[in-house]
């Protein structure tokens, strides 16, 4: 059993990096990347919170969140959204009854301040130029970055080549 204590800020905002199963590439179409976005979207009609920037890439994604006032869990979300994409994806199941679509934790980190947001903001954003799957955030379309660009939080043509404040940042 692990000592892995999470954070617990109520009305904390967040950062999760959460992995497919052996990394597999799983979100590699439309349809299929449709499917997490109605899962985040069943879970946010019934248990409310912001997204402040998201990116799915074939293999993981990355997200920004803001709980409610009062509200720190975001663990019994993932849980939630995990299976509602996963009943989509794939219908066979292991011993154990699981669907192996996603590794079975996340990797969290609570938001300290606004340049850690803006950090963050930056490394999701950039995220697919990181891994090779487009030359400018622009260009991949299952990211926030065009919202990002319409809210006037970056211009356009930002993120042609790594932005200083995330050199060395490793969140994978």
């Amino acid at each position: 059993m692990s000592d892995y204590r999470r954070t617990n800020l109520p009305g904390g905002t967040y950062f999760f990096t959460v992995v497919t199963h052996n990394r597999a590439p799983i979100f590699i179409n439309e349809w299929r990347v449709e499917v997490v976005r109605q899962a985040f979207c069943k879970v946010m009609a019934v248990r409310p919170f912001q997204i402040d920037a998201i990116v799915v890439l074939p293999e993981h994604l990355h997200c920004i969140w803001r709980m409610p006032d009062g509200d720190a869990d975001y663990s019994s979300r993932w849980r939630e959204i995990k299976k509602a994409a996963s009943r989509q994806i794939d219908t066979a199941t292991n011993n154990r009854n699981e669907r192996m679509v996603w590794q079975r934790r996340f990797w969290e980190h609570a938001i300290r301040d606004e340049a850690d947001w803006r950090k963050h903001m930056d490394y999701i954003h950039y995220n697919p130029v990181k891994h090779g799957l487009a030359n400018r955030p622009g260009e991949w379309r299952w990211s926030s970055f065009g919202n990002a660009v319409r809210k006037g939080w970056y211009e356009a043509s930002w993120g042609a080549d790594e932005p200083a404040t995330i050199i060395g940042m490793n969140c994978e």
